[in-house]
């Protein structure tokens, strides 16, 4: 990824969280956390990365369904905060390395207490 789409990316998380926060007003949607964006370099579509809080897959479901829809406001938000030629296709995935990093942590302290 090229500089100019990795700050295209960084200024859509900030922008993404912020419109999270204080736009829409779905409540599927206010557990949601932005990891991270992934923007191609013709900066033509971008992926958001998102955590929740717990493990449920019901939550998750959720969430997905919320982000979903409210996916084109956000675009259209992002594009009249960010002034970009083209405002880049929008989609959610959910971001599995937090609860894998959590998975492993906990993996760990489990073979630490063991070895006391």
């Amino acid at each position: 990824m090229n500089i100019r789409a990795q700050r295209v990316a960084e200024q859509m998380r900030k922008e993404i969280t912020d419109i999270l926060l204080r736009e829409v007003n779905d409540p599927r949607t206010k557990n949601a956390t932005i990891t991270s964006v992934d923007v191609t370099g013709d900066l033509q579509q971008a992926t958001a990365y998102y955590t929740v809080l717990g493990d449920d897959a019901t939550v998750k479901a959720e969430t997905q369904a919320g982000l979903d829809k409210a996916s084109a406001f956000i675009r259209r938000e992002i594009g009249s905060r960010i002034r970009l030629r083209k405002t880049p296709e929008l989609s959610f995935e959910y971001d599995s390395s937090v609860a894998y990093g959590s998975h492993i942590d906990s993996l760990i302290r489990d073979l630490n207490r063991n070895d006391q």
